[in-house]
């Protein structure tokens, strides 16, 4: 194998930030009205509890909270991307 095939080959196997990125954070926002809406018809299976954990500022549940727990949902997406995109190109780099 020549120098370009394997350069063109472990190029192949990093990550985009900004794909990676925006698939995530859109995984977390549907998810996030996927539960709201399953906590809308099961009030007594107690879906908000980890909202109201793990997004700060939310509460149960009005328009103003449910668009702050969409965003925080989103940024949570984008957080990921940033740490895992660098470590996953960094790590497959050295051992892929």
């Amino acid at each position: 194998m020549s120098t370009i095939q394997a350069n063109e080959s472990s190029k192949s196997r990093r990550l985009a930030l900004v794909p990676l990125g925006w698939s995530i954070s859109l995984l977390f926002a549907i998810s996030y009205v996927l539960c709201i809406a399953l906590g809308l018809i099961w009030w007594d299976f107690g879906m908000h509890q980890p909202w109201l954990q793990f997004l700060p500022g939310f509460t149960w549940l009005n328009l103003g909270s449910f668009i702050l727990g969409l965003a925080e949902s989103f940024a949570y997406g984008w957080y990921v991307a940033l740490i895992f995109t660098p470590l996953y190109n960094f790590f497959s780099a050295r051992f892929g």
